[in-house]
């Protein structure tokens, strides 16, 4: 039985390749991401060692829960650190923050990490932190270094310029050098070192250090010396060893790099699942196929588990094929993944492959189960056919009754799916734990019923099909022929087209409710504010208000008062301009409220009307922070929105109050909408600094998570393509193999008049059929179920509501006709040059 097997694998080469194909896309996919996983999982390892490599202990002093910053120690700590015993060298460690700008003036990774830090160099003249790859130290208040990666953002080499911002105004610095640190390389992020004094001075405080690294001399202990470390410094210091810290970062690096590539695998399990379709459909036409030889085994005696055994043992061989060539290609996959992350600005670091022998083991070990799985039922179904009829060619079709007990228990398994999605769509929490069981029986449902579903598509496309003459008809009839198979192929597509629409309804109708939420109520064309999460000066509102662009302007004051026993802050605005420039919704009262009432009324929204209990009308007194008592009328109520400060008043009021003029933001209205010339505009009037952030509305839902919805939806497509590649090539195999049974059928139609280009035209059209009806599916489960998971991520995002992208949904269409057309190609092209002679004697 293993020759007859292997026999039969040989003998088919070209009948299982395109099988072998689905397994080793699923298989590469697996292997890719393991791959993946463990280069990525390395690469911080090997950063976090590289970091720490010169340290045997870290000292880190407390949090200053005064300033609700991190605390700080000084010089002298420095240098009795450096006088314990078995002490190579002590570094001072100084960061903070620093906006850089290009060499052209733009500013460089606004959405990232902006560091800056001290270089403090050994005896040797080296600081090991930051190894420079060009150029020298910097040895002044007036010289600086760079990263190479922000030297690369920004067209910076030695002896140029660079413009940058800590807390003020634009410093200009000369470049003496470029470091290489793993800080803020790879990310998008910008890193800048000073001399120590100066980062002292612009950072910290002069002589003020954030922690100090202990390197200890060759033979000493780490132990022994951080336990020294602990006697000489206060019990509240947090003091580890570099073998302790190393082993944290491993840590957090494996458990990173693990749930990134438990994310990954359930991709790959989807493709695999996918690919059972296909591997499916393949043995079973080949068991259909081969069944006067079945026969004959049986008739000389073969038993049925032999012939179970030998197409699983077929399948075995093919699994293992595909393993091994899934593995090979699941490097390229890796590479791939490593290349699009890194595109993302991720902050994924680089390093070399990794590939664990466990990964090997899995290759094959997934290629041929997933292989014998799928080839279980044909290999059943294979042993259970009876000897003469086999030998007889009498093929009867499965009986009615099988299909009725087929379609009751799909139609049990949509209904049970259904009340289950619908359930988790209106339970809230629990829901989102809950939904995947029910998604999974609702598809599974729609796969078991996809052969009475066949009969019903294909007739509704009947009218269509009969334009295109004969071929039309034939088409139809060879689609309905075996509705097992037709929903077989077709159910493959359809998993991944569901997926795609439901990942693609609730993305849209998220970034759609968000940007129109921006848009409708920021009715200002920038918004100004600090990267650093700061306040900006007065004289950015002032710098703005004088330029020529700016129509109308509103700084954002902020001031906490004190209201019986609780405390609120309230946001000061420009009573006359800030019609212009927000468009709150009114639960009652109005914006023109803030330039009525003598410069006293109050607009809240409604979470702060709820909070404290405060009614339209109600007078609340307030006790200012330099102590001066008020009393305010709320005026208005509006509906909270991420878009808008809690509360407003005239700043008319408020700013006599405040003990220093300081803006959370600046809103302004051009007179030339918020292009990119008015946007570098006002950057000019702003004098270029990179501290500042201009934001359109539209970049304003950007950071709120538009922009990050979309980057992360593209990358799901691109895992995701996977699935409907596999797809693609269980149509082409379905209409090979259909083609090969129909030979003499084919040759029959030939002999009467069907001509070659319109036998051509009659496979295409099966394959857009078959492509379409799965299609169809997909896109109807995908948006029930994006439809499901959008009501239960509604809670956690403001304003959705439910978009149905018709656009994207067309293109989705579209695709799956072009790739009915495409997979058609070569079956189409085989049908065609049948020889008539040969297909009429063909058995």
């Amino acid at each position: 039985m293993f020759r007859t097997a292997l026999r039969n694998v040989l003998a088919h080469k070209a009948r299982l390749l395109m099988t072998m194909l689905a397994v080793l896309l699923g298989v590469a996919f697996v292997v890719g991401t393991l791959v993946f996983t463990d280069t990525v999982g390395n690469a911080y390892k090997e950063r976090y060692l590289t970091t720490l490599r010169n340290v045997s202990v870290q000292v880190t002093p407390p949090f200053d829960e005064k300033t609700g910053e991190p605390g700080t120690v000084g010089e002298d700590t420095l240098r009795r650190l450096q006088r314990l015993p078995g002490v190579a060298s002590v570094t001072g460690s100084v960061e903070g923050f620093a906006a850089v700008a290009a060499k052209d003036g733009r500013p460089l990774g606004e959405d990232n990490v902006a560091m800056a830090g001290n270089y403090f160099p050994q005896a040797d003249g080296k600081d090991n932190r930051h190894p420079l790859t060009t150029g020298r130290a910097p040895s002044g208040p007036d010289e600086v270094l760079v990263d190479t990666s922000t030297a690369d953002q920004g067209g910076y080499q030695v002896g140029d310029t660079v413009r940058l911002a800590i807390d003020g105004p634009v410093l200009h610095k000369k470049l003496v050098g470029i470091v290489r640190t793993d800080n803020a390389s790879g990310s998008g992020g910008t890193a800048v070192f000073f001399d120590n004094a100066t980062a002292q001075k612009l950072l910290l405080k002069r002589g003020q250090y954030d922690g100090f690294s202990l390197k200890a001399e060759r033979g000493a202990s780490e132990q022994r010396l951080a336990a020294e470390a602990r006697d000489l410094l206060p019990k509240d210091f947090d003091i580890s060893t570099g073998a302790q810290l190393r082993e944290q970062q491993r840590a957090a690096a494996a458990e990173g790099a693990k749930g990134l590539g438990q994310v990954l695998l359930v991709f790959a399990a989807i493709a695999l699942f996918v690919g059972v379709f296909v591997i499916g459909n393949t043995f079973t036409m080949l068991v259909t196929q081969r069944s006067q030889e079945v026969a004959l085994m049986r008739a000389v005696g073969a038993e049925r588990r032999q012939v179970t055994r030998s197409v699983l043992i077929e399948a075995a061989l093919l699994g293992l094929s595909a393993g091994a060539a899934g593995f090979l290609l699941g490097i390229g996959v890796a590479m791939a993944l490593r290349q699009l992350f890194a595109s993302t600005e991720s902050g994924v670091p680089d390093g070399p492959l990794v590939v664990a022998p466990g990964t090997v083991l899995v290759s094959f070990l997934v290629g041929v189960v997933v292989t014998m799985l799928a080839a279980y039922l044909p290999a059943r179904r294979a042993a259970a056919v009876p000897p003469v009829a086999a030998m007889s060619a009498l093929h009867t079709p499965p009986p009615a009754r099988s299909l009725r007990r087929r379609n009751a228990v799909g139609v049990a398994l949509i209904m049970i799916g259904v009340l289950g999605v619908v359930f988790a769509a209106s339970s809230g929490e629990l829901g989102r734990t809950i939904v995947l069981f029910p998604s999974a029986l609702l598809l599974i449902g729609i796969i078991v019923v996809t052969p009475a579903l066949s009969g019903p598509a294909i007739a509704l496309a009947g009218p269509l099909l009969r334009r295109f003459g004969v071929p039309g008809t034939l088409a139809a009839r060879g689609a309905r022929r075996n509705p097992r198979r037709t929903a077989s192929t077709a159910s493959a597509l359809m998993i991944g087209l569901s997926m795609v629409t439901g990942l693609t309804v609730v993305a849209v109708s998220a970034t759609t409710s968000l940007y129109q939420r921006a848009e409708n109520i920021v009715t200002a064309d920038f918004e100004i504010s600090s990267r650093k999460a700061d306040y900006l000066p007065a004289l950015v509102h002032d710098a703005l208000a004088k330029s020529t662009a700016v129509t109308s302007s509103s700084p954002q004051r902020r001031s906490t008062v004190r209201t019986g026993r609780n405390e609120v802050d309230l946001t000061g605005v420009d009573a006359r301009s800030i019609g212009d420039l927000l468009d709150p919704s009114f639960a009652s009262g109005s914006l023109a409220a803030l330039g009525a009432g003598g410069g006293k009324n109050l607009l809240i929204d409604t979470t702060t009307a709820d909070n404290y209990g405060w009614t339209m009308g109600q007078r609340v007194p307030v006790v200012y922070g330099d102590g001066s008592r008020d009393t305010l009328r709320i005026g208005g109520i509006y509906h909270n929105d991420d878009f808008l400060p809690t509360t407003m008043m005239p700043l008319a009021t408020l700013q006599p109050h405040l003990k220093e003029i300081q803006d959370t933001s600046v809103l302004v209205h051009t007179k030339d909408g918020d292009g990119e010339t008015v946007r570098r505009s006002l950057q000019r009037a702003l004098d270029q600094n990179p501290l500042i952030q201009l934001r359109s509305t539209d970049d304003l839902a950007d950071s709120a998570g538009g922009g990050a919805i979309t980057l992360l939806l593209n990358m799901l497509y691109a895992l995701l393509a996977m699935a409907v590649v596999i797809a693609v090539l269980g149509v082409v195999n379905t209409l090979a193999m259909s083609v090969f049974e129909r030979t003499r059928e084919i040759g029959m139609l030939r002999a009467v008049g069907l001509q070659p280009e319109q036998t051509k035209r009659m496979i295409h059209l099966e394959s857009v059929l078959i492509s379409l009806f799965g299609a169809l599916l997909g896109i109807s489960a995908g948006i029930f179920l994006g439809w499901a998971s959008g009501r239960m991520a509604s809670g956690s995002i403001q304003g959705y509501e439910m978009v149905i992208p018709w656009g994207r949904i067309a293109v989705a269409l579209a695709g799956a006709a072009l790739v009915g057309v495409v997979a058609g190609l070569w079956p189409a092209r085989r049908a065609a040059r049948l020889n008539v002679l040969t297909a009429l004697k063909a058995d």
